[in-house]
């Protein structure tokens, strides 16, 4: 799961002024590869929009600016409409995460926008998920189970904790040794991944477990699948490289970058492991959208179709188990919108990744 960025809108305005050289970029296709048409979910009344979440059904998450622009609001999109959830009393708010029932979670301000706080929307209503006793939290994921995890504020909003949301409560989940930790994965079994202090973590069976690192002093886990196999990112050796990882068997493996480019991040996984996250390119500018699948990591703007044409992928927030993308990037008028992928063609079947999904792969987002 991505980590909540307030001030991603802003960002992409300044986005907007790499377009020269970005926008509409269409590489072609490697072979034996799945070709991807590209939906844009619509808007709020604003074109600016970001995408982090989507279901089995293919339901999906994010937030989006409203008609004044003065405001983000989280959204569900679904059978090609756009739905404000709105607020817990407040104008701002942001969708992070949907299970397969459709129930979402996030994050919202409270009454005068004072404070942030947790939310579970469900059957229409935007609950609020409380706190560890200080003023703010943010959810991040939730399973089919309707278990939710995210960070909370402690007493006095000394420090953060990773919390487990289960059955009307809210439980701390403690550290690694530090102050402060942050849940942003939760698979079907309730194994929670994330991050405390600068080590990623696995949580399970109330036990907190470091995950190590690819060298370096820093490491975060983002997501985890059905089967337990988790991605994130780490710091390499040097701690001047940033490397999307899969640990799986207790092993953390880095999964490399985008044609020579010196970063990447993992941000989500599916139950047949396919990874998606972005990277930067060797030639700079804008960060690339990638699926890694089969061993190899493809830029997803070369995956287009023709109805991705003119727009430039930043971001791949979340995978499927149907393969289908759900992201972020630049849209051919220059604005920062949401994207929802959707496989239209494969030249090469792979069988091995087909029978793990077929025994995986129940619905069990």
């Amino acid at each position: 799961m991505t980590p909540i960025n307030w001030s991603l809108l802003s960002w992409s305005i300044a986005l907007c002024g790499l377009l020269t050289w970005s926008g509409g970029l269409l590489i072609g296709a490697p072979a034996h590869a799945e070709l991807y048409s590209l939906t844009a979910p619509g808007t709020l009344g604003r074109p600016n929009s970001v995408a982090y979440g989507i279901n089995h059904a293919g339901q999906v998450v994010g937030y989006a600016a409203t008609a004044d622009n003065t405001m983000t609001q989280g959204f569900v999109y679904n059978h090609g409409s756009m739905t404000s959830l709105g607020a817990l009393g407040g104008t701002t708010s942001i969708a992070q995460g949907i299970n397969k029932a459709g129930q979402v979670v996030g994050a919202a301000y409270t009454a005068n926008n004072v404070m942030q706080h947790a939310f579970l929307f469900s059957d229409g209503t935007m609950t609020d998920l409380g706190t560890l006793g200080g003023t703010t939290s943010i959810a991040y994921g939730i399973n089919k189970a309707g278990q939710v995890v995210g960070v909370a504020s402690t007493t006095g909003d000394a420090t953060s904790q990773a919390f487990l949301y289960s059955n009307g409560t809210m439980i701390g989940l403690g550290t690694l040794g530090g102050s402060n930790s942050v849940a942003y994965g939760i698979n079907a079994h309730g194994h929670v991944v994330g991050n405390a202090g600068s080590q990623a973590f696995l949580y399970s069976n109330g036990t907190m477990t470091s995950l190590g690192s690819l060298g370096g002093n820093f490491s975060s886990a983002t997501g985890i699948n059905k089967a337990g196999h988790i991605v994130g990112y780490s710091n390499a050796t040097n701690d001047l490289t940033r490397l999307a990882f899969l640990y799986k068997n207790g092993t953390m493996k880095s999964l490399g970058t985008i044609l020579g480019g010196a970063s990447s991040t993992a941000n989500g996984i599916n139950d047949a492991g396919q990874v998606v996250g972005y990277a930067t390119m060797a030639s700079g500018g804008l960060d690339h959208a990638f699926l890694y699948r089969k061993g190899s990591m493809m830029d997803l703007n070369s995956l287009l179709d023709a109805s991705g044409s003119g727009w430039t992928l930043v971001q791949a927030t979340a995978i499927n188990n149907k393969g289908q993308i759900v992201g972020f990037g630049i849209d051919p008028l220059g604005h920062m919108g949401a994207f929802v992928l959707t496989p239209v063609r494969r030249h090469e079947v792979d069988e091995a990744e087909h029978r793990n999904c077929v025994k995986n792969c129940e619905e069990s987002d």
